[in-house]
This record gives structure tokens, sequence and C-alpha cells, in this order.
């Protein structure tokens, strides 16, 4: 039998392929941390904000996991998404995950990604371009958080 935590894991990539948030929110503590080159801090009720938009905002979304592994206090997984990008651009997007646990919990969530990669397909020739520079990088980012906090605000 794998570890209660491992199953944590799997619930979570389970639910996220069902584009179902509500389980994703529960496998975090209150006060977790989240980054990725897309969400470079998130923290808290943030953490699940961001996943339930993404839930509700995928087009052609598809998820697999696998190699999922945890023990009392860490984890990971390798998981692979397909989608449309901004309803536009296919993407296929490939991420490892770490976790950090407390008391059943995740507590921290790190996702990396070859940005280049990524970005070449979400973004095209702009990606293409310029997707190995820290300025596109961040401006991903700021436009993330910003449709993030719109998201957010619709919602209250």
């Amino acid at each position: 039998m794998s570890h209660p935590n491992a199953q944590l894991v799997t619930d979570f990539y389970t639910a996220f392929a069902r584009q179902d948030p509500s389980p994703m929110r529960a496998a975090y503590a209150a006060d977790a941390h989240f980054t990725d080159p897309a969400f470079p801090d998130l923290r808290g009720k943030a953490v699940g904000d961001m996943w339930t938009m993404l839930c509700t905002n995928a087009k052609e979304f598809r998820l697999e996991f696998r190699d999922v592994q945890a023990d009392d206090t860490s984890g990971s997984a390798h998981w692979e998404a397909w989608y449309r990008f901004g309803g536009k651009r296919k993407v296929h997007n490939i991420i490892d995950a770490k976790f950090t646990f407390v008391n059943g919990r995740i507590t921290r969530h790190v996702d990396t990604f070859d940005f280049w990669r990524w970005s070449r397909q979400a973004l095209g020739p702009a990606g293409l371009l310029l997707g190995w520079t820290p300025i596109l990088r961040g401006a991903v980012a700021s436009k993330a958080g910003a449709s993030l906090a719109a998201w957010q605000k619709r919602q209250s």
C-alpha cells in the first residue's frame, strides 16, 4: 500500500484530470505556498483559487500523471497537460512537481517545466524569439497574476 501522502497526490491529480478543483483545494494546508514559472509566489487561499480558475477556464484539457512518490514530509510526481492556451494555441506542457507535507496536507508545491518550450507553443513567434528571456517570463507571470486577481475579484 502506498503512503497516505502519495495517495493525497494521486487524488489531487485525479481530481485535476476531472477538472474538479474542490479536492485539489482540500489537499493544501491553509498556509500553503505554490510556485511555478507562471505563478512564482502564491500563498494560502490564492493557491486553491489558481487551481479553481485553471480548472474552470481550461479548454480541450487532458492530464496524465505518473511516478508519484511520497513519505511523511516530501513527495514528487510527473504530470503532463494538453490544452488550448487562451482558447487558441495547443499546448503540451511537461511538468515535474515536488511537494512538502505537514500533517497530511501540502504545505509547499513547486512545479518546474521548460518555460521556453511552453512559450513557443503558447505564445507562438513571441515565445520562440523571447521565451528564453527573463523579460518574457516576467511578463507571463505578471499577466497570470493579474488574471488570477481579476478572477478572484469576480468570485467575491
